[in-house]
């Protein structure tokens, strides 16, 4: 109830709304700019000025002085009671007991009720629109009439005056009503086109939805092959743990064995030693010279065979053996080769879903020797390409390269590969993709410049890529020089890795493949090599 009463208190009388940007009379009464405005506006040369509330008069239009207070205090208000709406546009002519408007005309600049709607003027120059209060922008702001017209050239409402006598004399011109329809009617046909956008828009958001579920169950269950993978390595590896240190504890103990038992006979020894030493230190204590000549026959003998003893049981520490060294490191050896040769034969288990999903691991991207440049040498395997200033001999052909670069003997059409390339640690050298339709001499052959061949290479100490003769230099320095490279030619992926630890992404081209693809090297300064 105490809400309903500020409302009243806060509601201009002509609108019959919560103030909006209220202002002030000197008579002390506030109502909306907008409100008062159009009243005063229809007392325009009556000589007089009211006030709409207590019919104050004035002589002059009266300034509007902005009521600050008043607007924060409604502002407060609406912010608090957003569920209240506001009233419609009164009729401007009902001053004492203000009633809904039911049009708006704006020739006159009034909005009427039904009563004063029924004794209007119904000349055609009295154009009526619904109940509004924003009249300003609906009449031409040089000769004050209604906006009639459209002005296709200046793309302006105009009124008749400017038509006729304006500056838009001579202009072509149509109704508002003619430029409302053919505005609505290209209005229809953007919309159209945006209705078409968005919808393409949801496809691919629904697409990449799709694509991100199908990366997430693929991560799912690599996640789950991995550590199956690796819990199985690591069970093996904790078997081969046992193993081996089972080994070396039974080679342990077998020492051990042997030194207690040797240590056991040579105590023996030390005993009946001991004892002679006593006989013999005996003797050599007595006086008398015919007993000690005459001294038992056996003792002799006694020392004799313990010389005998002596060398016969000449036991030296080698005598109980060591660790067999060979037999642990053979062990180990072969439980880490049953693994790892385990692991192979799983293929990280393709079975479950594919842990590579479906990559190809290629150990045989050999260089063709007939398209090689004559200024590189290849080694006996094939494996490794070196830079030389001796000029290798080879017969041209029209594969050959006339630059220091050859193509694999291998091609890719489909499906996903990887491959491994080491470089050396200084001078230049390269590695990428070509087609073989690439032109053989330069400058058109070299790699990345044109767009037939795909490459990745060091120089000046830095990483570069190179396409269709735009060259990026990486931002970061060479942390080893084994790079990884990764195709997927349906995907039109290729991606190169530096194998280090960890493995850094360098840089993945992006491109419709057409042509099947050979991996391509280049070395450029003597001496220097790359090695598949």
């Amino acid at each position: 109830m105490a809400s309903a009463d500020l409302r009243d208190e806060l509601s201009c009388s002509i609108c019959l709304n919560i103030y909006t940007d209220p202002v002030t009379l000197p008579c002390g009464h506030s109502f909306c700019l907008l409100c008062i405005g159009h009243v005063l506006d229809t007392q325009e040369g009556c000589g007089v000025y009211t006030c709409p509330e207590c019919r104050a008069e004035l002589q002059e239009r009266p300034a509007l002085e902005k009521n600050k207070k008043l607007r924060n205090i409604t502002e407060r208000f609406r912010s608090a009671h957003p569920e209240q709406k506001e009233a419609v546009i009164p009729c401007t002519y009902c001053f004492q007991s203000p009633v809904p408007a039911v049009k708006t005309c704006l020739h006159c600049d009034a909005s009427l009720c039904d009563n004063h709607l029924r004794i209007h003027s119904k000349s055609p120059e009295h154009v009526l629109t619904e109940p509004t209060t924003s009249l300003v922008n609906r009449r031409c702001s040089v000769h004050k009439k209604v906006l009639e017209y459209y002005c296709c050239e200046d793309a302006a409402c105009i009124c008749v005056s400017c038509s006729l006598a304006g500056e838009h004399r001579g202009h072509q011109v149509e109704t508002l009503n003619e430029a409302s329809e053919k505005k609505k009617e290209t209005l229809r046909n953007i919309l159209q086109k945006l209705t078409s956008q968005r919808e393409e828009s949801e496809k691919r958001v629904q697409s990449l939805e799709e694509l991100r579920s199908q990366v997430q169950e693929k991560a799912a269950g690599a996640t789950k092959d991995i550590t199956a993978l690796i819990r199985n390595i690591r069970e093996q590896l904790e078997a081969l743990e046992k193993r081996v240190l089972s080994e070396i504890s039974r080679q342990e103990n077998q020492v051990s064995f042997r030194v207690s038992d040797l240590i056991r006979q040579l105590e023996i020894q030390k005993e009946e030693l001991s004892r002679k030493m006593g006989d013999i230190e005996e003797l050599c204590d007595m006086t008398d010279p015919l007993t000690v000549l005459q001294g038992r026959e056996s003792d002799r003998d006694d020392y004799c065979d313990t010389e005998e003893d002596t060398e016969r049981c000449d036991i030296k520490v080698h005598d109980a053996g060591d660790l067999d060294v060979g037999l642990i490191s053979a062990t180990l050896k072969s439980g880490l080769a049953g693994i790892l040769t385990g692991v192979r034969r799983r293929r990280c288990v393709p079975e479950a879903s594919d842990l590579l999903m479906g990559v190809n691991m290629v150990r045989d991207i050999l260089p063709e020797v007939n398209t090689a440049g004559n200024y590189l040498a290849l080694s006996g395997d094939l494996k490794t390409i070196t830079r030389t200033y001796i000029q290798q001999g080879r017969p041209e052909t029209p594969d050959r390269f006339h630059c220091n670069q050859v193509l694999s003997s291998r091609y890719f059409s489909s499906g996903r590969h990887y491959w491994e390339m080491e470089g050396s640690d200084f001078a230049n050298w390269l590695v990428g993709m070509s087609y073989h339709s690439i032109n053989r001499k330069p400058p058109a052959c070299w790699a990345g410049n044109n767009n037939k061949s795909w490459a990745l290479f060091f120089w000046d100490n830095s990483y570069h890529h190179r396409h269709n003769f735009k060259t990026v230099r990486l931002p970061y320095r060479p942390s080893c020089y084994r790079i990884g490279i990764f195709l997927d030619y349906e995907a039109g992926r290729l991606s190169f890795y530096e194998l280090c630890d960890p493995v850094r992404h360098l840089h993945t081209f992006t491109a419709a493949f057409t042509e099947p693809l050979h991996a391509m090297l280049e070395v450029d300064e003597a001496n220097a090599w790359v090695k598949v």
